[in-house]
């Protein structure tokens, strides 16, 4: 998969749906914000906090988008591994399946 052609096709989607319904647009933008934001938790955990969970719940967008957000932040290839570990231990085989997708994302976006 081009993780970077498919985050740019998802933003893209997302930008037309906001075009016809602006305030769930902007409400989730602003609920993303708010659990972003620094505070006990610093960006680059939380970030891989919602890694985790995108891949436990199986969404390829949100592994997409969250992976990206910890390589910004700082991510190293060994803290991505280990997430994917936590994330299987939770979601079983296919949470496995979906965290060799987020590490083949890394691979390509760091």
């Amino acid at each position: 998969m081009d993780w970077k052609s498919h985050l740019k096709e998802t933003s893209e989607n997302l930008a037309a749906f906001r075009q016809v319904q602006p305030e769930t647009g902007h409400g989730f933008t602003a609920l993303h914000r708010a659990a972003m934001a620094p505070g006990a938790l610093d960006l680059k955990q939380k970030e891989l906090i919602a890694l985790a969970i995108g891949i436990a719940d199986r969404c390829v967008d949100c592994i997409g988008f969250h992976l990206l957000g910890a390589v910004k932040a700082g991510a190293t290839r060994e803290e991505i591994a280990e997430t994917i570990s936590v994330a299987v231990m939770m979601g079983g085989g296919p949470a496995y399946m979906y965290g060799v997708k987020a590490l083949e994302a890394f691979d390509q976006f760091a």
